[in-house]
């Protein structure tokens, strides 16, 4: 595999082109073929009705087509795996491009208002962080992806998932498998109310009737036949009425065994093949090793046994078929699939949330592992002992293209705790905040960051950058950044904070703003946080000299040209100096 990104995905997207291409020839020629086939066997029927031919040379076309449907269909879907990596390479390629937000799932359903850092360092939504990471083809993945994004994590396990994603960038043909196959798991499923199920308890546990149950089937049938042939109808009547009264003291519990697995057939094959390709997998870091151990540990690999379960979801399924729903109790079909249900669910429910977990985190680490391929210049963080230092240079944000992106270093340890960034409006000031935010976010969910280098300790974050007032809650914006920063402040009694305030305490007067702001970094620095305040209120470019010196001035500058704004967004030493509201106000037309 090359080193290069781009060149190893346009190999791979041409040759998966020409695959596919080759493909769909053939699965159209297979097509053509079921159509000869079946004009065969209409004049084979056509002479065989005739006479002129024998009838048993009829089941010759109807064999040959039948195999013909499905050796098509295998051909459909290979043809449909080839298009997904076709559509995985072009993804990846479009995301190297700094082209990739109209690809990937969202991540919507993460979205909190009311999250310490969430909304303001673009997390979920559109063309945000998830969006260009995820590369989940199961709630599960999603969901791990998301809770690694939202909650620091130790440092041991961050750099147990380095190791991990380090391995996982070089396997591109691992995660193009993971990307590929089987079909895609339906928007709705919800594998908490199938977990419910395997884990709770144990509804249909009489061994008596499970043993009874098919010889009553297989009595009643006979029953039926007799009752038909010879009209002899007394027997099916007593049989069926006997079935009746056990499926009538049963349904409750066949309708919950129905309803908890209702709609997961499809969903756990494709765990099922994903959980395959993870235990074929040949894995050198020890943590994927221990994630392939927990599907293999136990009697039955995981695979197994789910694609076994997943074959009796469609036959508790087909209970909805007009033929079993007619002859349902006389066969009591529904409750021998309830019983296979339970039989399978004593033997591996226990197992079911471990295999799903070991699938979500593979799909997450894969992202990460994604992420990191693509991006060969991102390092990884490296962690200190240090009570609290976030140090890095050439910082940059992954969600602005590189051509436009102006990186900034930031370094913040006992030293130096609290950086105050003054700068005009429009400057760079909250782009720098959602900068230092997102790779701390990136940093301790266990993925590259984008800069230089970066040296941290483990940190838990809150920020305040998009806080506004609330007609519907009638909260004004003050009240709401007061919200915020308190709970900012609960975040000091964990590990150290490091803290993003944009625009500190905008909503009262200068005088109050600066009374404020000196009372609120010296509380932060007096517990052990770091972090950074941004301000275009000279006032608050004060405060440095009340604290010094471990809290410290810095700034962004603009200047006119030919009549127009230009900002270079390059961090300096020292508080700003000038203002731009007026060349703002002349700029646009003003006679100010």
């Amino acid at each position: 595999m090359e080193s290069n990104p781009i060149s190893e995905y346009q190999n791979r997207l041409a040759a998966r082109k020409a695959h596919a291409t080759a493909l769909e020839q053939r699965a159209t020629t297979i097509s053509n073929l079921r159509l000869i086939v079946f004009v065969i066997f209409a004049l084979m029927l056509w002479l065989a009705i005739r006479g002129t031919v024998n009838a048993w040379l009829v089941l010759a076309p109807v064999g040959i087509f039948f195999a013909l449907v499905v050796w098509h269909d295998r051909a459909r879907q290979a043809v449909i795996r080839a298009q997904r990596a076709i559509a995985l390479y072009e993804s990846g390629l479009a995301r190297i491009d700094d082209r990739w937000q109209g690809f990937g799932r969202r991540g919507e359903r993460f979205r909190n208002p009311q999250h310490v850092y969430a909304e303001d360092l673009d997390l979920f939504g559109d063309q945000s962080l998830f969006q260009l990471l995820s590369a989940a083809r199961t709630r599960m993945g999603e969901d791990t992806l998301a809770h690694w994004l939202l909650a620091p994590s130790p440092v041991a396990e961050v750099l147990k998932r380095q190791s991990a994603v380090r391995e996982l960038s070089g396997q591109l043909d691992f995660r193009e498998q993971l990307a590929v196959c089987g079909d895609d798991i339906p928007a709705d499923f919800d594998p908490e109310k199938l977990l419910a199920w395997a884990e709770g308890p144990e509804l249909l546990h009489n061994n008596a009737i499970r043993i009874i149950a098919p010889i009553l089937a297989v009595i009643s049938t006979v029953a039926i036949v007799l009752a038909f042939w010879k009209s002899f109808f007394l027997p099916a009547i007593i049989i069926i009425a006997v079935e009746y009264v056990i499926h009538r003291h049963y349904r409750q519990h066949i309708q919950h065994v129905i309803h908890s697995v209702e709609g997961a057939g499809e969903s756990l094959l494709l765990f099922s093949t994903l959980l395959k390709i993870i235990e074929d997998a040949r894995f050198e870091s020890e943590p994927l090793r221990q994630l392939q151990q927990k599907v293999l540990q136990h009697h039955v690999a995981a695979s197994r046994a789910l694609k076994l379960f997943s074959t009796r979801v469609d036959l508790i399924e087909s209970h909805e078929h007009l033929l079993l729903r007619t002859f349902n109790i006389a066969l009591l079909y529904e409750l021998q699939a309830a019983f296979l249900m339970e039989a399978w669910r004593r033997r591996h429910g226990s197992e079911v949330r471990a295999w799903l977990e070991v699938v979500g985190e593979i799909e997450a680490l894969a992202s990460l592992a994604t992420y990191s391929y693509e991006h060969p210049a991102d390092p990884f963080p490296e962690f200190s002992n240090n009570s609290a230092v976030f140090s890095g240079e050439a910082l940059g944000h992954p969600l602005i293209p590189a051509a436009r992106a102006v990186r900034n270093s930031v370094h913040l340890d006992a030293t130096t705790r609290v950086l105050v960034v003054s700068g005009s409006n429009m400057s760079g000031k909250s782009t720098y905040l959602r900068t230092i935010g997102i790779n701390a976010v990136l940093a301790m969910a266990g993925a590259p960051v984008r800069a230089n280098n970066l040296e941290l300790t483990a940190i838990h974050l809150g920020s305040s950058l998009h806080i506004q007032d609330s007609l519907q809650t009638g909260r004004s914006g003050f009240a709401s950044e007061l919200d915020r920063l308190r709970d900012i402040m609960a975040l000091i009694d964990g590990a150290p904070l490091l803290f993003l305030l944009d625009e500190l305490l905008h909503g009262t007067n200068s005088h109050d703003r600066l009374l404020g702001g000196q009372a609120l970094l010296r509380a932060l620095v007096a517990r052990g946080a770091i972090g950074v305040v941004t301000t275009h209120d000279l006032a608050i470019t004060e405060i440095p000299a009340d604290l010094a010196p471990v809290v410290r001035n810095l700034h962004f500058e603009d200047h006119i040209e030919d009549g127009h704004m230009v900002f270079d967004y390059v961090l300096r030493d020292g508080p700003v100096t000038r203002s731009n509201a007026l060349e703002l106000m002349r700029s646009i037309g003003l006679d100010v």
